[in-house]
């Protein structure tokens, strides 16, 4: 859980994407994600993590549903949805916090 606080206690964005790879929603925001950290480049981090292998963190911030998106800036929880988005709709919600 402290590698966790180091990946999102940052002062630039940070998108999560917590998926498993047996969720069609989940394997289909893969190329959407790839396309929002391109655009984003260094002004944002777009971290996936499999829930399969993080059962404790997925645990910890009630992830239930695939797949679900957090953006954290400076280790705070800003925004938060279970499901799926376009890339443009995800560009702009993290630009907010950027």
């Amino acid at each position: 859980m402290s590698k966790f606080g180091e990946l999102i206690d940052v002062n630039i964005p940070v998108l999560l994407d917590f998926f498993t790879d047996w969720n069609d929603e989940s394997t289909n925001m893969h190329a959407v994600l790839r396309d929002v950290a391109a655009a984003l480049g260094d002004k944002a981090k777009v971290i996936k993590i499999d829930v399969d292998k993080n059962k404790e963190l997925a645990e910890a911030l009630r992830i239930k549903g695939l797949p679900t998106l957090i953006i954290y800036k400076d280790g705070e929880m800003k925004w938060r949805q279970s499901g799926e988005l376009d890339a443009n709709t995800l560009i702009d919600l993290v630009q907010e916090y950027a």
